[in-house]
Order: C-alpha cells, then sequence, then structure tokens
C-alpha cells in the first residue's frame, strides 16, 4: 500500500527517464513491500522556494501502513531513499527532504470499502 509522492521544482525533462519505475522498485526494497502494492506520484515543474533558495529541490512523502511508524525504521529508510535520489537527481542531501506519513488501515479507502475489512 505504500504511496511514494515526489514533489519537485525541477522541470519534466530534467528528471530521468524511468525514474517512476525504479523509484517503485526501490521503495519496495526499502519498505520490503512487493511492487505491485506500490503506488509513485512525480509532480515535476513546482514552484518551490526552500531556505530562500529556488535551487533544485526534492520533497518524497512517504505514507503507508506499519512501515514508518518509528524513529529508528524512519532514519534507515531515510538513508536509502536519501541514497536513491542523490544519484538519480543529482542533488546535494540539502535539497531534499523526506516526510513519513503513518497511516491507519482504517484511514486507507480501497474496493468500496477501508483495508481494515479487506
Amino acid at each position: 500500500m505504500p504511496l511514494v509522492e515526489l514533489e519537485t521544482n525541477l522541470p519534466a525533462d530534467r528528471l530521468p527517464a524511468g525514474l517512476e519505475k525504479r523509484l517503485s522498485q526501490a521503495a519496495a526494497a526499502i519498505l520490503g513491500k512487493p511492487e505491485n502494492g506500490v503506488t509513485v506520484i512525480l509532480r515535476p515543474g513546482l514552484i518551490i522556494l526552500m531556505g530562500g533558495s529556488t535551487e533544485p529541490y526534492v520533497c518524497l512523502r512517504i505514507s503507508s501502513i506499519g512501515l514508518v511508524g518509528s524513529a529508528e525504521k524512519n532514519s534507515a529508510h531515510s538513508a536509502r531513499f536519501f541514497e536513491f535520489l542523490t544519484k538519480e537527481l543529482a542533488l546535494g542531501q540539502d535539497r531534499i527532504l523526506i516526510l513519513f506519513n503513518p497511516v491507519e488501515p482504517w484511514q486507507v479507502g480501497k474496493q468500496g470499502t477501508v483495508l481494515t475489512f479487506l
């Protein structure tokens, strides 16, 4: 169920081809989930000012049930996502922010109900 949202001020033509697929694969491996359960959303070309600068910047949001609920888990996940993003996008770590959003099964609707009942 992990939802991975990448928001950036980089224009779409500056994102590497196939980034969404590689991000899906990386998220599945990092979070220990099957890739067929991962959703990736890319939002390029946004107007973003961070720290007074409009230099290239990425905000990665990870929403998941039971995988992002502790500092220890998030620290380990963060290191691996930072490694992926700095390599893929040629950005310094100071231009990347990761937000982990723990989600409960009753907060996710699917197939006409919520995950609690599936």
